[in-house]
């Protein structure tokens, strides 16, 4: 199966908030945490890294240790890409736990396991079943052929019509392989023991072929990743940029102008650097969870920064977050806003990215919000996205 490229490690100091279970867990492991004060003025007990493995990032996000993420930076577009590889591994977390939750749902109501749990009362299978995970891993260690197999058997049509598809590049189509196949890797042990338990009956392609519907509606929904992750550099940037200007003002008293500070990188650096040292940042943070059983999967990306005008802002977001934009494609619009060497010319393009985020989340089925508040014993202007997945 194809692989993604990935950084191995992401140059970010962030906090990691963990939820309760996730604090008992570290608690069980002699762990120590740390109270820290978020951006929103809350106080929370995590981890912080300067530094961290994607992968050991996104493991935690699906067993569900983690409730939240917090970076802080005076600015972003240096790290733009790390910014964007974070927000996109986050996305796919809460897309695959999604996933995994509804699958497991379709196993334990299948026709298959019903006629099992009527023929065996004493041994059923539901969401109380007690089995130790290593058990069950060893098992389908054990019969990995034939959990190859159904693999591949449930990825047949999706690989086939994704190497037909002539508007892919082949990374792209790489990366199209890459998530279809991790989609299935990060099912529950218990739902691939079922799957191979079951592997001889007749009533089990009925469940695959649900599997597999379910996985085609997951593909097209993980394009939204891309689009937030775009859309949260910008609003970033945004937000990096008015900051930039506020502190240059109101440091030099009139003496520079904020405006010349955005065009000349030399003074753009000595003003990030004040900045970096009386933590003058802007704060960037995704809350994960609140999906369960019968509810959608939430996830709400916030960025909070010291707005001077914030019912300007506040209108200019809500003026642009309906904006009619069919006539020009996303990719467009983004090098309209973009000059030669990658940087972002047009600070508010980020705003523009709400019409089409709305736009491409409604296609797909996911709910999308967005919101501008104001926390105001902070003098923090907070735009909050939610999806719900």
């Amino acid at each position: 199966m194809a692989e993604e490229k990935r950084k191995k490690i992401l140059e970010l100091p962030m906090k990691i908030i963990f939820n309760e279970e996730g604090i008992n867990f570290f608690i069980k492991s002699n762990k120590k945490l740390s109270k820290f004060k978020l951006a929103d003025e809350m106080e929370q007990y995590g981890i912080f890294f300067d530094s961290f493995s994607p992968p050991s990032v996104q493991k935690m996000l699906l067993i569900n240790y983690i409730s939240y993420m917090e970076i802080s930076r005076p600015e972003f577009m240096s790290k733009r890409q790390d910014v964007m590889d974070l927000s996109k591994l986050i996305t796919y977390g809460t897309l695959y736990r999604r996933f995994d939750e509804i699958v497991f749902t379709k196993v334990l109501e299948s026709e298959v396991t019903r006629k099992w749990n009527r023929a065996n009362p004493s041994s059923i299978i539901d969401r109380k079943t007690n089995v130790n995970d290593a058990s069950l891993l060893a098992a389908i260690e054990k019969n990995k052929p034939a959990a190859t197999a159904i693999k591949q058997g449930m990825l047949k049509s999706l690989v086939t019509s994704v190497q037909a598809n002539v508007d892919l590049l082949p990374e792209e189509k790489n990366i199209q392989l890459f998530l279809a196949d991790k989609f299935l890797s990060i099912l529950k042990p218990l739902t691939w023991f079922v799957l191979l338990k079951f592997k001889d009956n007749e009533d089990l392609t009925v469940l695959l072929t649900e599997i597999e519907a379910t996985l085609q509606e997951f593909m097209v929904k993980a394009k939204i990743a891309e689009f937030l992750s775009l859309m949260t550099m910008e609003l970033a940037a945004m937000a990096e940029n008015s900051n930039i200007q506020s502190f240059a003002k109101n440091r030099y008293k009139g003496t520079l102008d904020p405006m010349a500070v955005m065009y000349d990188p030399e003074m753009r650096k000595m003003i990030v650097e004040e900045m970096r040292v009386r933590n003058q940042n802007v704060f960037l943070s995704w809350k994960v969870g609140g999906g369960n059983v019968s509810s959608r999967e939430r996830l709400q990306v916030k960025i909070f920064n010291k707005e001077t005008g914030f019912a300007d802002f506040k209108k200019s977001v809500d003026d642009t977050r309906n904006l009619n934009l069919k006539q020009r494609s996303l990719m467009e619009f983004y090098k309209e806003g973009t000059d030669d060497a990658g940087n972002t010319g047009n600070t508010e393009l980020g705003l523009y990215y709400l019409s089409y985020l709305s736009e491409e989340c409604q296609k797909v089925g996911v709910h999308f919000e967005s919101l501008v508040s104001q926390i105001r014993e902070s003098n923090l202007t907070v735009i909050t996205l939610t999806l719900l997945f």
